[in-house]
């Protein structure tokens, strides 16, 4: 009996030594791995920062300047996704109401919320076409043929759409798409061009789908070598309305498409909106009024359709999966908007730092002024982004937040890229069953960024 016990007792021992000998391992080979991508020439006047813990237990497996702010890129999105589903709810829905008012002057009167879903081609249900079908058929009931006003309520709203830090470079471009209380189609367009034969050739424009209303394009586009790929950019000056489109495209193109952000969601809705109501013989104007202090309550109008979004869950989904800027955006203004009333970006970024400070991330560590990621002066520690990724382990909304991050590397992880900036940051479970939870992001490294992503990926196998 006694031989049976202290047998029980050196395999309990045994196996105790062997797993602080596996997981040591695992230490001593992320530092091997970190220091050799640290001395690469790629990170030469680069810094690179890499946290990772046991999922179970919360030991630190290995830390690297953790504690250090980094530009996060677009791996910022975890942090504005788990802020949402706690401060928006992991239920919650956008709603778009209109309504009308009668008299000698009918108005239509749009009572938005900040739907970044608004007329996406993601859901059927949000799909420009069938938006338009079954808005235009409630105001065909109405029997209200012409409207001489369309106001657009923009109450608490704040009507600047380009976060603090945004490049120019971005802002024209589909990727720097920003949130007003009326979206359309993720306020973005795509512009069909074709190419010279020759390098040099000018860059004509073919088309843009949609049509845009009230905003025009040139081309100051050359012909590049085949295969050189898309460097076409847009620039829309402020409160301008002609855009143009800068840079190459390969030669022997005739429809090559590249994508642009509207610079007024709400005259492309009113525009396209026209253009479908003027079908059905109903007349109204292709700009609104923006008015402040009209709610959904009021008793001097009728509402008489509302679109619902899908929920948050499928959302976040999107927002990680595609890495849709607009969407981080809109869901910060959101937040804002819901808690205070005053749906301003800084707002939401004021209660999302109180929101973490109060799980134990100090205000310090997340040093944003965005919700996407997409602006070079975020700063954000590696540590704060496992803390938020261990908080959301713990929450009834983890499934969602799980499935909405992508496999890269065999890993669930989502990733981000801005200049000079990579980062990847989520979940792992090794071969022997270990669950790791990581944040690895690197700054300033030369080079090309397939290059860096593949030292990065080598030093994160480390956990497999």
């Amino acid at each position: 009996m006694k031989l049976t016990i202290v047998k029980a007792s050196v395999l309990v021992v045994c196996a105790f030594i062997h797993t602080n000998v596996l997981a040591q391992s695992v230490s001593e080979k992320l530092t091997a791995a970190f220091k050799t991508f640290q001395n690469d020439p790629q990170l030469s006047n680069g810094i690179a920062s890499l946290y990772v813990v046991d999922a179970k237990t919360g030991q630190v497996v290995f830390d690297k300047n953790s504690s250090v702010g980094l530009a996060p890129a677009s791996t910022q999105k975890i942090i504005t996704s788990a802020s949402a589903y706690e401060l928006l709810g992991a239920d919650f829905r956008y709603k778009t109401t209109f309504a009308y008012q009668r008299g000698q002057q009918p108005s239509l009167i749009i009572l938005p919320s900040g739907d970044p879903t608004f007329g996406s081609w993601r859901w059927p249900e949000t799909q420009d076409g069938a938006v338009m079908k079954g808005l235009a058929r409630a105001i065909r009931n109405t029997g209200i043929k012409s409207f001489n006003e369309v106001q657009l309520a923009n109450n608490g709203w704040n009507e600047e759409t380009i976060p603090d830090g945004w490049m120019w470079q971005d802002v024209g471009n589909y990727y720097g798409a920003g949130p007003a209380k009326l979206n359309w189609r993720e306020n973005q367009y795509d512009v069909h061009l074709k190419s010279g034969s020759r390098i040099g050739d000018p860059v004509t424009i073919v088309k843009t789908v949609p049509r845009l209303h009230g905003f025009a394009l040139r081309s100051e586009l050359t012909s590049a070598a085949a295969g050189t790929g898309d460097n076409a950019y847009i620039y829309f000056p402020l409160n301008a309305a002609t855009g143009a489109i800068r840079g190459t495209i390969p030669i022997n193109e005739s429809s090559f498409k590249i994508s642009g952000a509207v610079p007024s969601a709400s005259q492309q809705f009113l525009g396209a909106l026209a253009d479908t109501l003027k079908q059905l013989g109903i007349q109204m104007p292709k700009t609104a009024t923006l008015q402040n202090g009209v709610n959904a309550s009021g008793q001097n109008f009728t509402p008489f359709h509302t679109v619902t979004s899908p929920p948050l869950d499928s959302i976040i989904f999107w927002f990680n999966r595609k890495s849709i800027n607009l969407y981080g955006e809109a869901l910060l203004k959101t937040i804002a908007y819901k808690n205070s009333e005053n749906g301003s970006t800084a707002k939401g970024v004021k209660l999302v730092k109180e929101f973490w400070k109060g799980r134990g991330i100090a205000e310090s560590e997340l040093n944003i002024v965005d919700g996407s990621g997409l602006s070079p002066l975020n700063r954000v520690t590696t540590h704060a982004q496992v803390k938020v990724l261990q908080h959301a382990q713990k929450q009834a909304w983890f499934n969602g937040f799980y499935t909405s991050l992508p496999l890269y590397n065999g890993m669930k992880m989502k990733s981000g890229t801005i200049r000079g900036v990579k980062g990847f940051c989520g979940y792992h479970r090794s071969k022997d069953g270990k669950e790791y939870v990581f944040a690895f992001l690197v700054n300033n490294y030369n080079g090309s960024t397939s290059g860096v992503v593949q030292k990065m990926y080598k030093v994160l196998n480390e956990l497999k």
